[in-house]
């Protein structure tokens, strides 16, 4: 299991993004809550398309669940079509790990 959260810092200790497609990073977590990766958003700035752009870039990570504060429908579409669960989430990154259940 990969996790990705959609943060405001590169730091576990930051805040989750309020809109995933414009996150500024992204964390990416095993299913234990081990930071495994930090990813700079290459989308986080720029026209239309994030949310597809975003959804494709985690699926090349291997992503099975995002956490973000909030999704746009076409993120949405774009991850369900890649077979990746979203949850809509407040708070720390590091809180959102920590209640994320082990077995998803």
């Amino acid at each position: 299991m990969k996790i990705a959260i959609a943060s405001k810092e590169k730091k576990p200790e930051s805040d989750i993004s309020d809109m995933a497609g414009r996150a500024p990073y992204y964390l990416i977590f095993d299913g234990d809550g081990k930071l495994l990766k930090t990813i700079k958003n290459p989308f986080s700035i720029g026209g239309g398309g994030a949310g597809w752009g975003v959804a494709k870039m985690l699926a090349d990570e291997g992503i099975n669940v995002v956490i973000a504060g909030r999704f746009g429908q076409n993120m949405i579409q774009a991850l369900k079509e890649r077979g990746i669960s979203y949850r809509e989430s407040g708070g720390s990154v590091k809180d959102a790990v920590k209640g994320f259940p082990k077995n998803g």
